[in-house]
């Protein structure tokens, strides 16, 4: 189990950065939507924990986009005017304020779907059209070796900690935007404000894969089981991933 948690969510990072670097920030921001880190932790806590703590966790997940889409929105805004250190600090204090509101709130799974979907919309209508920019300077080398060691940190402290953090609490914290942070902060330090609004309005968009994929794991783990909950998440999770490229690249991020 360690061995998987060590390599297993290191390899997806990799990958994703690789191709981000390729197709620029949008696209990097919009793979990051995908639940490559988040997705492992919820598997492991079935594992370990039990299904029933899975589907918990998986329903937190979904209350958690809440929080994600205020740390986005946070840091699109405020790095118009400051600069990373200012636009990641205050981001985390918005997302942990959520957090902390959301784990005070009881409410049924349908509400737990809607209520983020529908905020989801509100914050992608929110947040400043997007300012262009000139061909991007390079980034260091040594950076999707930060990411991968973030990532794989990420997925052994909240497994590590499920039992002190009980279901709820482990799910709302695993949207929690490690990866996401080091990926704009990067971005911001290297290629500028604009690109890094670029990577967050992507990574907005690839929530709606996010959300369908904890969604199906909390419908489905308690009654079909871990292996199929997880392959038919997989599953409904890629065909919304392809559909929202499709709405980013025709209403979100028009060329």
């Amino acid at each position: 189990m360690l061995a998987y948690k060590l390599l297993l969510t290191p390899l997806f990072i990799g990958a994703v950065s690789l191709a981000g670097r390729r197709w620029g920030p949008s696209v990097s921001g919009w793979l990051v939507g995908l639940p490559l880190s988040s997705g492992p932790v919820v598997f492991f806590f079935a594992l370990e924990q039990g299904s029933r703590f899975a589907s918990a966790a998986a329903q937190g997940a979904l209350a958690g986009i809440i929080s994600l889409c205020g740390f986005s929105l946070a840091y699109i805004w405020i790095s118009k005017r400051s600069g990373w250190m200012a636009s990641i600090l205050a981001s985390w204090a918005v997302f942990f304020a959520l957090t902390f509101f959301m784990d005070r709130l009881k409410i049924p799974l349908v509400l737990a779907v809607i209520g983020p979907l529908l905020i989801l919309l509100v914050v992608l209508k929110l947040i400043p059209d997007a300012t262009p920019f000139e061909e991007l300077p390079a980034t260091p080398h040594w950076e999707i070796l930060v990411r991968m060691i973030a990532s794989t940190a990420m997925v052994l402290i909240l497994t590590g900690s499920a039992n002190f953090l009980g279901p709820r609490l482990s799910g709302l914290l695993t949207p929690f935007p490690v990866m996401s942070s080091v990926l704009a902060v990067f971005t911001h330090r290297f290629q500028g404000a604009p690109a890094a609004a670029h990577f967050l309005r992507g990574l907005l968009v690839g929530l709606f894969t996010f959300a369908t994929f904890f969604l199906v794991v909390a419908l489905m783990i308690d009654h079909w089981g871990v292996l199929l909950a997880f392959v038919s998440a997989t599953a409904a999770a890629l065909f919304i991933h392809a559909s929202s490229l499709f709405l980013m690249r025709k209403h979100i991020l028009p060329a």
